[in-house]
């Protein structure tokens, strides 16, 4: 049966037009095998369904525990549909759930509405319209707007517009027994409206659901909506008694009188009026109980079956149909509950204006509040902005004033750095002099050599001794090539003093650490010597053999070992001059690979530097020398070229009293 289903509603899908020509019998043959499957609830456990309302927290399932307790078991006479009605409406208002309580209320309105109290129906049924919206929940508005659309029988079109709108909000919603009954109502308005094709897919599409999803009322209605619908008498009659012997019609008089009617219709057609008159009879006493609105046709087709059979019972149920329709459907009435809302709506309009009207006073008291507010503030604003302003123009003028101070002190600055470089040179000076006189005595002697030498050799060539003569050009031609070196030599040395003299500029290039740090050793020493000649200090180097040349800017590395080694130099001095004749100064400068870092070390045995000072010591113009002895920027100089230019490190291990070690690391 299932496997039925699902196919049907997936050819359905695909071929819609030829999928009604031939499905109805396929449902029937599912709604036949469903007789069978369908086991009736029992009508006495009511009490039992509503102990379970508060327990039960999803929406969705108590909205089903009100349809079986309303609905499902059975139809209730008027005193007991009150009774559980509004226990119903209890439970949900304690429980604080407006979902259940907008569709109960809508329900008791439509009670009130088929009891004929048209003016408490459709004003119960408009408070639970607002209370659904209000809660925005798609199932409860679409079940307010089914009941809404009963007020509107009589009006084609508000009938057809409210079952619309019942059927999007129920799909919407997901509530199957409503979509179901939406499709099924709809599919009657087009068959009035003599539109078959739409009547038939909707009155298949509700047949289908109602076996798909197992909604028994909505089959035994489907099967009698079918009936109705077809042109061949036997046919209606087929499923009107299919519909009659369905379990859930002799349980629920509202469908059993709706099937009795529609075989007495059936009968009246054939002109088989004793049987028309014995179903049509018992689908009144069926009816009798029930709302008045279902009494009306049944009185209606009575009188009309007993026209020129029996006088008495046509003017009989004649008279009960129009006093049921006058109580029912009487104009005036109809419009006294209209007007009862219209009174009540203007009531809650006219509270309204009087709540909108005292809320715009109230916001215009607070606007006037905030309006005065705004205007204190704004005179404060302007107040400290006039204040503001003022504290702008000083701030500006005691900026120019900085700014002109930094601009000077960076000219002092330029002016200190230019001071060291020179200080640095002349430093150098007495040990470039030392250095450079060297090679020239070579050069001199060497040359005076030569010259006595070429003498000699034009004295033997003179005498025709051509091996001796050779032997002295060979010695002569040896003097020469140490005169070449010693030039060179001293040509290097003047390259080297005018490259730290120089500006310097960024361009590095690959340099021997190991000669630049033994040169600048020797000619710091030799400057030191030739200021003070009394003293002397004890040089020692241990050069890494394995070290690669490393891309520096090797005037600014030169200027960084002259800076240490002039400070090692001083601070040894200073030693000197207050310790006992047992002090022997000495420097020791050594170079190493240390993983990625090339590293000189320059370790003296001077004064050393105090702990307190450690920290300051790379700090510019921070110095121990005595005023004039020193800028303080000689160390720092050096922190700059080392860190932020090469990206390497410089430390300081010292002890006071015994020595101090400075650490270069230089990225290889």
């Amino acid at each position: 049966m299932k496997k039925l289903l699902l196919f049907f509603s997936f050819f359905s899908a695909l071929y819609p037009a030829l999928a009604q020509k031939i499905n109805i019998d396929s449902l029937l043959k599912v709604a036949i095998s469903l007789k069978s499957e369908t086991k009736l609830t029992s009508s006495t456990n009511r009490d039992s369904l509503l102990k379970l309302f508060p327990p039960t927290k999803s929406t969705p399932a108590r909205i089903k525990l009100i349809y079986d307790v309303i609905y499902n078991n059975g139809l209730l006479d008027r005193k007991q549909a009150f009774y559980y009605h509004y226990k119903i409406l209890d439970l949900a208002r304690k429980e604080n759930d407006p979902v259940c309580e907008a569709i109960i209320l809508s329900e008791l309105g439509d009670i009130y509405f088929g009891y004929g109290d048209m003016t408490r129906g459709l004003q119960m049924i408009d408070n639970a319209l607002k209370l659904a919206e209000k809660t925005g929940n798609k199932q409860a508005i679409g079940i307010v707007y089914h009941n809404y659309a009963f007020y509107y029988q009589n009006d084609a079109y508000y009938y057809k517009y409210y079952n619309q709108k019942a059927l999007q909000f129920s799909q919407a919603g997901q509530d199957d027994l409503f979509v179901c009954l939406e499709l099924l109502n709809l599919a009657e308005i087009y068959k009035i409206e003599h539109k078959d094709d739409s009547a038939k897919y909707y009155l298949t599409k509700s047949f289908e659901l109602s076996l798909r999803k197992h909604i028994d009322p909505l089959i035994t209605y489907n099967l009698i909506a079918i009936g109705t619908q077809q042109t061949n008498v036997k046919l209606k009659l087929k499923y009107c008694r299919i519909a009659l012997n369905m379990p859930f019609t002799s349980k629920n008089p509202l469908i059993l009188c709706k099937v009795l009617d529609s075989i007495a219709s059936y009968y009246k057609e054939q002109g088989l009026i004793d049987s028309a008159l014995f179903y049509a009879k018992k689908g009144y006493n069926a009816a009798n109980n029930l709302f008045l609105t279902k009494r009306i046709w049944s009185a209606r087709f009575l009188s009309q079956l007993y026209k020129g059979r029996n006088a008495d019972s046509v003017l009989k149920y004649q008279d009960i149909y129009y006093t049921s329709r006058d109580s029912l459907f009487n104009i005036d009435k109809v419009r006294n509950a209209q007007l009862q809302t219209n009174k009540e709506q203007q009531r809650q309009q006219q509270i309204a204006v009087q709540k909108t009207a005292y809320q715009t006073r109230f916001k215009f008291y607070i606007l006037l509040l905030i309006i005065t507010f705004l205007l204190m503030m704004a005179f404060v604003f302007w107040r400290n902005n006039r204040h503001k302003h003022k504290a702008n123009l000083l701030l500006q003028k005691q900026k120019e004033q900085i700014q002109q101070t930094l601009k000077e002190l960076k000219q002092t600055q330029q002016q200190l750095i230019q001071s060291e470089k020179m200080a640095s040179l002349g430093e150098l000076t007495a040990g470039i002099a030392h250095e450079i006189q060297n090679p020239l005595n070579f050069v001199n002697n060497f040359s005076e050599v030569s010259m006595e030498m070429l003498d000699e050799m034009e004295l033997e060539l003179n005498k025709g001794d051509t091996q001796e003569a050779k032997a002295i050009a060979e010695d002569v031609k040896q003097n020469l090539e140490k005169i070449r070196n010693h030039g060179k030599r001293a040509d290097n040395i003047v390259k080297g003093m005018l490259q730290h003299s120089r500006t310097g500029s960024s361009l590095r290039e690959p340099t021997d650490l190991n000669k630049l740090a033994d040169e600048y050793l020797r000619l710091a020493y030799h400057g030191l010597r030739a200021k003070d000649k009394t003293f002397d200090a004890e040089l020692k180097t241990n050069f890494d053999s394995a070290l690669p040349l490393i891309n520096v800017v090797t005037q600014d590395i030169g200027r960084v070992l002259l800076n240490l080694y002039t400070n090692s130099f001083y601070a040894m001095q200073q030693r000197q001059n207050t310790e006992s004749s047992n002090y022997k100064p000495m420097i020791k400068v050594s170079t190493a690979l240390k993983g990625q870092f090339a590293e000189i070390t320059v370790w003296d045995n001077g004064t050393g530097v105090p702990e307190a000072i450690k920290e300051k010591i790379l700090q510019p113009f921070f110095t121990t020398k005595p005023s004039g002895a020193g800028t303080g920027l000689g160390l720092s100089l050096s922190y700059d070229i080392v860190v932020k230019a090469h990206n390497g490190k410089i430390a300081v291990d010292s002890k006071e009293g015994e020595y101090t070690a400075f650490i270069i690391s230089l990225p290889i």
